[in-house]
């Protein structure tokens, strides 16, 4: 059974075909998206706008090492999926061994440097002023669980690429589930503050990644790896570094994105747009959950049917997944632009007992996020094509066009622009950086697309 179910990539119908990988991807994103969303809740409302901002400002150092497992997961999983298409099982092994070898190598180290050098780079990312202590109380219990996180990330990758995207799916509801149930227990029950917040989500990373191991050592899995997989091969390690090198970038510029809007939103409004743009950036990641969703169901499809030679399907599949991403971006733009004061509401608490700070501070993102929320989304319904066109290099293997049109929008295009806009148009120069970003990296990413399927897959397969 689990051999039919790589194989079905390359011969069920590419519409069913991409929903059936789509959705539990998007069910599981969605869910992680809860997770992220409602635990911000939990703060705002059970610890404060001060505790909701901190974690804004640990988040991208956290992310950043965790996407390292990420990086060696999608870099290696772009493999596996092109060699079980070729019928290259022994590959594939070899490729998972290489992974997780690699795991080791590098995340733990980073973690101890980490915790080394924890009072100089939470200031650096914005967390000064009252952010500073409840930020490092977070930061320094997250980190333990960080390396555990990059493992769950780089397995439940390697999954999709197996073409089983509903163990994929349990695997990120999972911590969901177990976050929020120790969040209510550690925050609301026992009263732990910050602490109980980092403590919750730290086993969330930890419920996830042993339901990963116990997939890996089942029989649902093709992929059992032995010592001698785990051996690094120069080759093996040089592609999975090159392509999981594009993830990689794209996380590091994630986190050198929250890095400056912190630094320059603290600049401007002190703690309160720190705090507006920690709202914005939860509904980054939980309103496109659906766009997403289709992203990652594309990959291991596109990957598989171009390892075999299949180029009518993979054209196939880039122009549905375009669709279907397209058609879902535009309901969720609708939504976003209709909605923004009720959904900025859910973050905040006017619980008399908060202190005078903290309702002020509450007040002034209540009344401040609207038309930042409504222009950082303005340019949401194009934003398919720029995802969906990345995706696809990366999918193929080809790591220069994947990393330079995934860096092109937050890298190339918005880093600049934000630097610069603000010194213009003072805190609205922020914001609209980022439709501005959004419609240029959806130009230059529709241009390469367009000349990668002309050029290469209009040619017929040859056997």
């Amino acid at each position: 059974m689990a051999k039919v179910s790589s194989e079905a990539l390359g011969v069920e119908p590419i519409g069913k075909l991409l929903i059936k990988q789509a959705v539990p991807a998007s069910i599981g994103i969605l869910v992680m998206s809860l997770n992220i969303l409602i635990d911000s809740i939990f703060v705002g409302n059970w610890i404060g706008s001060i505790a909701f901002a901190s974690i804004n400002v640990v988040l991208p150092v956290s992310f950043f090492i965790g996407a390292i497992g990420m990086s060696i997961g999608v870099g290696g999983s772009s493999i596996i999926s092109r060699a079980l298409g070729a019928g290259n099982k022994e590959k594939a092994l070899k490729t998972f061994g290489n992974q997780i070898s690699l795991g080791f190598l590098v995340m733990v180290p980073l973690v101890i440097l980490g915790l080394l050098f924890v009072d100089d780079i939470i200031p650096r990312f914005g967390g000064k002023g009252a952010i500073f202590d409840p930020a490092k109380i977070y930061y320094t219990i997250l980190l333990y669980g960080v390396p555990i996180l990059g493992f769950a990330m780089m397995g439940n990758t390697v999954i999709r690429a197996e073409g089983k995207p509903k163990f994929a799916m349990t695997a990120m509801i999972i911590p969901t589930i177990s976050n929020l149930l120790m969040d209510y227990v550690f925050i609301y029950l026992l009263d732990m503050g910050m602490a109980g917040a980092a403590w919750a989500t730290t086993g969330s990373y930890l419920a996830c990644f042993l339901y990963i191991f116990w997939f890996f050592s089942s029989k649902n899995s093709e992929l059992k790896v032995g010592f001698r997989h785990l051996g690094l091969q120069k080759e093996i390690v040089s592609e999975i570094a090159t392509l999981g090198g594009v993830t990689m970038s794209r996380q590091a510029v994630v986190s050198i994105t929250y890095l400056l809007m912190n630094n320059i939103l603290f600049n401007i409004g002190q703690e309160g747009l720190v705090a507006v743009y920690a709202i914005i950036g939860r509904m980054l990641m939980f309103a496109l959950f659906p766009v997403f969703g289709v992203t990652q169901g594309f990959l291991p499809i596109a990957g598989y049917n171009y390892g075999a030679q299949q180029y009518t399907r993979v054209r196939e599949t880039i122009n549905t997944a375009i669709t279907y991403a397209a058609i879902i971006a535009t309901i969720v733009f609708i939504g976003l632009m209709i909605f923004p004061s009720e959904i900025t509401s859910l973050f905040l608490s006017d619980n008399p007992s908060l202190s005078p700070k903290e309702l002020a501070l509450n007040k002034f993102v209540l009344t401040h996020t609207a038309a930042p929320m409504r222009w950082v989304f303005a340019a949401t319904p194009i934003i398919a094509l720029q995802l969906i066109g990345a995706a696809y290099f990366q999918a193929v293997g080809k790591a220069i066009p994947a990393l330079l049109l995934t860096l092109s929008r937050q890298g190339f295009i918005f880093i600049p622009l934000v630097l610069i806009l603000p010194k213009f148009y003072g805190e609205l120069g922020v914001w609209i950086s980022f439709p501005i970003a959004d419609v240029l990296a959806t130009i230059v990413t529709g241009y390469f697309l367009n000349r990668e399927i002309r050029t290469k897959l209009l040619t017929p397969k040859t056997n």
